[in-house]
């Protein structure tokens, strides 16, 4: 029996894939506890088999400019959320460390204070990297943005970690977990291990009207996942638009968790919800998604074969687009200009061209081949092993 402490973001994306890791490794007959900011978050998510969740510290609190993009975005956020939030979470860490005494640490690649914590207790540490975006490099070409970045990673080793050590903390010299595949990355890369989508069961959104959803149409999914309903407000009317202009042959399902739409009860061709039991709604059929490129909802489409039109917003999202848009999966789009007829356009393709679909069921195949939270079990498995 190994113990193994998963030290999280208080983000619903990064945490869901690793719920089904944490049940696997208890399946196994290991024991497993959380350190996050929101222990409530986690027990939400991963449910009463969860194990000890220890709370460490508070994430930042505030909202971020809605129109920031490109290298200021990446600054903000890394100024504003990713390194207050390693020092906030770092004395809570090494808190559950001790309290916990973990054989292996398993550090989301946002969650920095795991993995420098870990490294300065001289602990085996893995890297949970719940979105492939960091594996292209998105500071190549911005070499004022990493001088500074490395400059800022320099001071919280400094405060936190071990000034002796020399791994980023991003990338375990350990175990790197990537929760996807080449055949979506576009690329492999040496020392990472493509365990594909961790998928595992979660509760469902009480309430959703099945009975509403007509076998005789295609269903379209728009959602643009949790951390975005600040902005999603004109983008959410367009993708009404654009489904209505074609209700003879498409139904769509709108995620408003803002409540920005005005849901109308008698609506037989567009249900708006503030949230939805997304697997089991993928599960039972669904024939395009509309989202903003967020790794997870991309890639629980793709585990069921369901092309994309994808409109990046922020973060590692434009990267996900790219990935989808090269490998034939979907069809990219501008969020912050694209009109209902475009939108309308996107969606045609994805849901007549068989080339979408096609290149959207190879993935499948290969995310379902890689092993998920079983493989990804299996590889921590063998590490708290090698360090036993």
């Amino acid at each position: 029996m190994s113990r193994f402490l998963f030290v999280v973001p208080p983000l619903v994306g990064h945490i869901n894939p690793i719920v089904g890791v944490a049940a696997e490794l208890t399946a196994r007959g290991h024991l497993v506890a959380w350190a996050c900011p929101d222990p409530e978050l986690v027990g939400r998510l991963a449910g009463s088999g969860a194990g000890a969740v220890f709370a460490c510290g508070e994430a930042p609190q505030g909202e971020r400019p809605a129109d920031l993009r490109g290298p200021q975005a990446l600054k903000f956020l890394w100024e504003w959320y990713l390194l207050p939030l390693a020092e906030a979470m770092a004395p809570g860490v090494r808190a559950a460390v001790e309290t916990f005494r973990p054989d292996v640490v398993v550090a989301d690649q946002q969650a920095f204070a795991g993995a420098l914590v870990a490294e300065r207790l001289g602990l085996p540490w893995a890297t949970s990297a719940t979105t492939s975006a960091e594996f292209t490099d998105p500071l190549s070409g911005l070499p004022k943005v990493r001088e500074w970045l490395e400059e800022r990673l320099a001071e919280l080793r400094a405060a936190v970690g071990d000034p002796a050590g020399t791994a980023d903390p991003r990338f375990s010299p350990h175990l790197v977990l990537a929760f996807s595949t080449p055949e979506l990355a576009g690329h492999s890369r040496d020392g990472v291990r493509w365990v594909g989508p961790s998928i595992a069961a979660r509760p469902s959104a009480a309430g959703f009207p099945w009975e509403w959803l007509d076998p005789g149409r295609a269903t379209v999914l728009i959602t643009l996942g949790t951390a975005n309903t600040d902005v999603g407000g004109r983008f959410l009317q367009e993708c009404r638009s654009a489904l209505r202009e074609r209700a003879d042959r498409v139904q769509g399902v709108i995620v408003d968790p803002g409540g920005t739409l005005e849901p109308r009860g008698d609506d037989k061709d567009v249900l708006v919800v503030p949230s939805v039991p997304q697997l089991a709604l993928l599960e039972r059929g669904v024939g395009a998604v509309v989202c903003h490129a967020g790794h997870n909802s991309v890639c629980e489409a793709l585990w069921h074969g369901v092309p994309l039109v994808v409109a990046p917003i922020r973060d590692d999202q434009p990267v996900v687009a790219g990935q989808v848009a090269d490998a034939g999966a979907g069809v990219r789009v501008r969020f912050g200009r694209v009109t209902a007829r475009k939108l309308g356009t996107a969606l045609d393709s994805v849901l007549d061209d068989p080339a979408h679909r096609a290149a959207a069921g190879r993935i499948r195949t290969a995310f379902r081949a890689a092993g998920g939270a079983s493989a990804a079990a299996a590889h921590l498995d063998e590490l708290a092993r090698e360090f036993r």
